[in-house]
């Protein structure tokens, strides 16, 4: 008898996997140009050209190298689209290999590997796949000129080769996967920063490998240093590389008199010494632990290399050259998104410093100085008028974690939470008018004779005669979970999995853009009556109905995958919570944005998708442990009690 062959099947049905994927996404490409950023990226792909901040360089040379198929101009943005095809289809073949990699060793830590789950463990990871092939805000993705369908791939790539570095972790050359993944997240630099949210993960498989027994203060200590790690890498190890180009670059120019780019060069040389110096002597030294960390710097920076593409470009006066990030200097404050300002993230101001102007001790900052080259004098020169050049709102008006920062949605953060309390400075209690007025206020606004879009200009009106209370942390909080988890994730989340209501942009109303999951009484209670709908309701091409079934399978999984193994359980809920919620706490985002946000979020998705393959193993499980002693039992009594081959005079009947 033939055994079965896991590995071969597994890699059989991965490509299979892929290929449906491919015909799929192949079959319903964009084919010219889709709205917001994608013919900005097909332009600057197509002529390597340089786009918006912060960039996708690498995504732009990969566009270049799909435009090259193009059989004439008109074909150029259909194969530049053709792109985030291939990307999208080779996540579904990473996706299933890491699915059924943590499945086989999830099943093997309570049970024999025998064929039987072996089958299974491929068809529910195929399953979990086709979820995710065909889950709405993926495949929106995988069929336009934007970068998520590359970063979804990069997210997909790393965390499988996360799971092989595991697997080899101890052996002699088992590091050469961290090395790769090094790479990978040098590279992802180059299509968009989310796929840097997999380094969690990835720090969580080593962390469970090497600690065998979890203690609180080991699992405390483990969650600070994988998120630091993240940190070191996004805000200091390539922003302070790129500041040492710089600085040194003006330095050099500016001081000592030298040529430009020759602090860039000296730069570079220093780098390379100390690479080969630090690779030297850790090698000759035994020093197995800094010359792997070494290593993966340099492995990471080569990935970062891409970049050199936009200041290449910059300087060849490119017909789209936005920023023109020419110089160090420019590249770094290209990174930084410096034109698009500053979200504030765990500190800063709230809305309603419109009301109570700058702070009276320090109402003014200084912005960093734009350096930019002077070919006459041969010097760099500060371009900016950077003293003084930024407001500095009133201290007494900002939070820890604040959510309700955006002056230009005040009317919004009102409707979701409350009005923002005053009173009358002390200075002013003894003027009758103004008391008068701000009494007639109040009464109108009670009586809602006052809107809040009245309320609003009532406060800048009288501003600087008041006390303005700031948002509460209640009021921040309660924001964060109703709009920015609720309305901005969870609903998103249900689109995938449960269903949608229509392809028209939500407003926080019944009618538009809502999760919708054809099952009528919760409906009705989510949405209103769904009786009598107009025919443009109901042929909506956006309106999918999934009955909660991709969704029952996922929550099912996810028990199952936490009863089982609670430690591949944490690494998958990590990736899990840094593709979602902990993304939407670090975009901020304001009430309403320009378009719908889902397709940040696939790769939160992603993880779901894996979630319901394990749910239908766990459906499995469940069947083959607790219907087969049934149904044994009821052919014992079958067997037991049958007499319909019995006869008068039998032995049989005593």
């Amino acid at each position: 008898m033939t055994t079965f062959n896991f590995n071969k099947w597994n890699t059989i049905l991965g490509w299979f996997a892929f290929a449906v994927a491919l015909v799929t996404y192949s079959l319903t490409v964009e084919p010219t140009m889709s709205f917001w950023d994608c013919g900005e990226y097909i332009a600057t792909a197509a002529k390597l050209e340089v786009g918006h901040p912060p960039g996708a360089p690498l995504f732009q040379m990969i566009g270049a190298f799909f435009a090259m198929f193009a059989s004439d101009a008109t074909k150029i943005a259909l194969m530049v689209n053709m792109m985030s095809v291939f990307s999208s289809a080779f996540t579904i073949l990473f996706m299933f290999w890491s699915s059924t990699m943590i499945l086989k060793k999830l099943i093997s830590s309570f049970s024999e590997i025998n064929t039987n789950n072996e089958i299974v463990i491929l068809g529910s990871s195929f399953v979990g796949a086709l979820a995710f092939t065909f889950s709405d805000s993926f495949w929106f993705n995988a069929v336009e000129a934007e970068v998520y369908a590359m970063a979804t791939l990069f997210i997909a790539l790393l965390f499988w080769l996360g799971l092989r570095w595991e697997q080899d972790m101890n052996t002699p050359r088992g590091n050469k996967w961290l090395l790769i993944i090094s790479l990978l997240i040098g590279l992802s630099f180059g299509v968009h920063f989310m796929a840097l949210l997999t380094i969690p993960s990835i720090g969580f498989l080593y962390y469970f490998k090497h600690y065998k027994t979890i203690t609180l203060k080991n699992f405390i200590i483990a969650n600070i240093v994988v998120v630091s790690i993240l940190l070191f890498i996004f805000k200091l190890l390539l922003p302070l590389t790129m500041a040492f180009f710089g600085k040194t670059e003006i330095y050099m120019v500016n001081n000592l008199g030298l040529p430009f780019d020759s602090g860039t060069i000296f730069v570079f040389l220093l780098f390379v010494a100390f690479f080969y110096f630090g690779l030297k002597y850790t090698k000759e030294k035994g020093h197995i632990f800094y010359n792997t960390i070494i290593l993966c710097v340099l492995f990471i920076l080569i990935g970062f290399s891409t970049w050199m593409m936009l200041p290449i470009r910059a300087n060849a006066n490119t017909v789209i050259n936005e920023n023109k990030p020419s110089d160090a200097a420019e590249v770094l404050a290209y990174y930084n998104r410096e034109q698009y300002g500053v979200n504030p993230l765990f500190y800063g101001p709230q809305y309603t410093d419109s009301f109570v102007g700058l702070d009276e001790d320090n109402p003014y900052l200084d912005k960093a100085p734009n350096y930019e080259r002077d070919y006459k004098t041969g010097k760099y020169i500060i371009t900016n008028n950077y003293k003084n050049a930024e407001q500095n709102s009133d201290d007494n008006q900002k939070a820890i974690l604040p959510r309700l920062w955006s002056t230009e949605h005040i009317e919004n953060y009102m409707n979701f939470t409350n009005v923002p309390e005053f009173k009358i400075k002390p200075e002013y209690l003894e003027e009758k008018e103004l008391v008068d007025i701000i009494s007639e206020f109040r009464k109108a606004y009670a009586a809602k004779d006052i809107d809040n879009e009245g309320y609003i200009s009532f406060l800048k009106s009288y501003g600087e005669y008041l006390i303005i209370e700031k948002p509460t942390t209640w009021d921040n909080l309660s924001f964060m979970f109703e709009y920015q988890f609720g309305y901005m994730y969870w609903r998103y989340l249900m689109w995938n999995f449960t269903g949608r209501q229509n392809d028209i942009q939500g407003k926080y109303d019944n009618l538009d853009g809502n999760w919708l999951s054809g099952i009528k009484f919760i409906d009705e209670i989510h949405l209103g009556s769904q009786e009598n709908l107009p025919t443009d309701v109901l042929n909506n091409k956006g309106r999918n109905m999934y009955f909660f079934l991709p969704f029952l399978l996922g929550v099912i999984g996810l028990i199952y995958h936490a009863n089982k193994d609670l430690k591949s359980f944490y690494v998958l809920l990590a990736l899990f919570l840094f593709t979602g919620l902990a993304l939407k706490i670090y975009l901020n985002e304001r009430p309403f944005e320009p378009r719908e946000r889902d397709y940040a979020l696939v790769g939160s998705f992603y993880v779901f998708s894996i979630w319901i393959g394990f749910g239908v193993y766990a459906i499995y499980d469940y069947l083959k442990n607790y219907l087969k002693p049934n149904i044994a039992d009821s052919c014992g009594y079958w067997f037991k009690h049958a007499r319909s081959s019995y006869s008068y005079g039998s032995s049989k009947l005593g």
